[in-house]
């Protein structure tokens, strides 16, 4: 497969402007411009973040609407049923607006539905399981842009309905009392980066202005919403989407609680995951906290999730957490059985990826896991994928998608041929019979041939800068780490080396290589410089190489035994 090697012809003028005015290194102004911070005020808010900078809750749309409706409820002891996701966005949401109510001592209930059993979204046998719990308000987090029938039969048992979510909606929105997602085309607030908990947690935060306004706050303890900023922060990263402006100031903050400790489940859970104390990075949270919670939704039933990030005691939480981590173990069990089985498709039948996306079926297997199955398969051919159970009709599908392509656009063609979907322009769902999944192969394959050109094999490394390795010392990394948290939209800085040899090389474990490179020819007689490199996922059968032509990069300061090592991690080598 071609590798194209990018790094970005950025005006260097700008880059050098904010350096001299922000007084960073010239290499860290150049990723800045690189994220689209093209100004030293936005430098300073960037490398400063702070809470004076978020948007006003109110500028969401319905915003008004949907917290005077929860006073109302909160003040007259009306029955509130909180609805989520069973994904890490949704758990989060719940859990999150779950605590905030508790904390003004609401009638408060959740409900979390089951993956397969009950699929995504408020569906009208959600609105008669509330009438029959005698419910009054119903408040749905991370999900029910598209829940016309049920808010329709909602309004017929007089439950009013509020619609909290941040997924793609269209100008046909439910009728329900309020409907906060900041995708809505008529919403100017400028804040379509929110995840679920994000939008979950706009509510809570013009709900305690409300509040306070009208002096609730006189007899119960005003909370300080800072607390809440773990769960905002693992289900924002988790859901992927931009970690800019909001999703950068608040991530940041919760992964600062998160090491505190203060949340017992959230402990339990980084605690089984065997995260280092002191130091948390996106990536924990990326690929050891939320596959975890996402594991039971997959594998069981998410509620238990909800059930861990609002428990007290630390004794059930930990065994909660161990549940959890037992759940995941099995979902990498499937996950590995997927992948293997998609990958021996393609490798006896390599004509499969002349195909512009990847559309497969199997009734074996399950429809809690194809999601991940489908990201692999994704990132290592390069395409959009689709992967779809057979297991029951109508069928389900996870659908995964690479830079460039919006893979909501392309359902949205092939909408005809489908039961139902939705989602963003990453990753989206579908519900398909059976007899239509030939036709809709065909026509989504055409769809994004038509959106990609010839440039979906072509596997990208986008890169920053060029960067000498004995400019990598402590202070620089400090500055890179500045930059965090890491994620979607803000990705961790990728560098690149020109000709470095191996001094030294060693296995670790089964895959893993640690090594110290140095530069093949130092400038001036100058004594080279050397670094400590790891590799991951290599062959260790492959003989290993005197010296590299180029690596392309990440900087991690590794902390051991109280010291301090500058290292780099090779994301790929020629």
């Amino acid at each position: 497969m071609e590798t194209e090697w990018l790094i970005p012809d950025n005006n260097p003028d700008i880059a050098e402007k904010i350096a001299r005015i922000v007084g960073c290194h010239k290499i860290v102004a150049k990723i800045l411009v690189n994220r689209g911070v093209l100004t030293p005020e936005e430098a300073f808010t960037f490398l400063n973040p702070s809470f004076t900078n978020l948007t006003d809750p109110f500028a969401l749309k319905d915003m008004k609407k949907a917290v005077q409706r929860i006073y109302t409820a909160i003040c007259n002891r009306e029955k509130i049923l909180v609805f989520g996701d069973f994904d890490a966005d949704g758990i989060t949401a719940t859990s999150l607006l779950n605590d905030f109510f508790y904390h003004v001592e609401a009638e408060v209930s959740w409900y979390v539905p089951h993956r397969v059993k009950e699929g995504f979204s408020l569906k009208p046998c959600h609105i008669e399981m509330a009438a029959e719990q005698k419910c009054d308000l119903v408040i749905t987090v991370d999900c029910g842009s598209d829940s016309h029938d049920a808010v329709k039969l909602a309004i017929k048992e007089d439950i009013d309905v509020i619609i909290t979510d941040h997924h793609e909606v269209t100008s046909h929105i439910p009728p329900a009392i309020a409907v906060v997602n900041p995708k809505r085309e008529d919403c100017q607030a400028g804040l379509e980066h929110l995840a679920g908990v994000g939008v979950a947690f706009y509510l809570i935060i013009a709900l305690r202005q409300h509040l306070r306004i009208n002096g609730f706050w006189k007899d119960i303890q005003e909370p300080n919403l800072i607390k809440y900023c773990d769960l905002f922060a693992i289900g924002t990263i988790a859901d992927m989407v931009p970690l800019k402006a909001e999703n950068r100031i608040l991530s940041r903050a919760g992964m600062e609680i998160i090491q505190q400790g203060k949340r017992e489940g959230i402990r339990a859970l980084t605690k089984i995951s065997r995260i280092e104390s002191g130091f948390l990075n996106s990536d924990d949270i990326s690929f050891r906290i939320a596959p975890r919670i996402n594991a039971a939704g997959r594998i069981s039933h998410a509620r238990i999730c909800v059930d861990l990030l609002t428990e007290k005691n630390r004794i059930k939480a930990e065994q909660t957490a161990a549940i959890l981590d037992n759940l995941n173990t099995r979902r990498q069990l499937l996950e590995k059985s997927i992948v293997d089985d998609i990958e021996y498709k393609i490798k006896i039948a390599p004509e499969l990826l002349n195909a512009s996306a990847i559309v497969m079926a199997s009734p074996e297997w399950p429809a809690g896991v194809m999601g991940i199955a489908a990201s692999r398969i994704s990132r290592s051919h390069c395409r959009p994928v689709i992967l779809i159970s057979t297991a029951q009709e109508p069928a389900t599908g996870s659908c995964r998608s690479i830079n460039r392509i919006n893979i909501h656009k392309a359902l949205c063609a092939c909408c005809d041929l489908l039961e139902n979907f939705g989602g963003h322009a990453m990753a989206a769902g579908i519900t398909i019979n059976k007899e239509n999944i030939e036709s809709f192969k065909h026509l989504f394959e055409s769809e994004i041939a038509k959106a990609s050109s010839d440039k979906v094999a072509v596997k990208t490394i986008n890169l920053d800068s060029s960067l000498d390795i004995e400019d990598i010392t402590e202070s620089f990394i400090e500055e890179i780490e500045a930059l965090r948290p890491f994620g979607t939209g803000n990705p961790e800085p990728m560098f690149e080396c020109m000709d470095l040899k191996v001094v030294s090389s060693m296995i670790m474990g089964t895959r893993h290589r640690k090594m110290v490179l140095q530069k093949c020819d130092s400038p001036g007689g100058k004594k080279a410089c050397s670094i400590e490199a790891l590799q991951f996922n290599i062959d260790p059968e492959e003989p290993m190489q005197s010296k590299f032509k180029k690596i392309a990069f990440r900087v991690r300061m590794n902390r051991f035994n109280k010291r301090k090592i500058p290292q780099i991690i090779i994301e790929e080598a020629l």
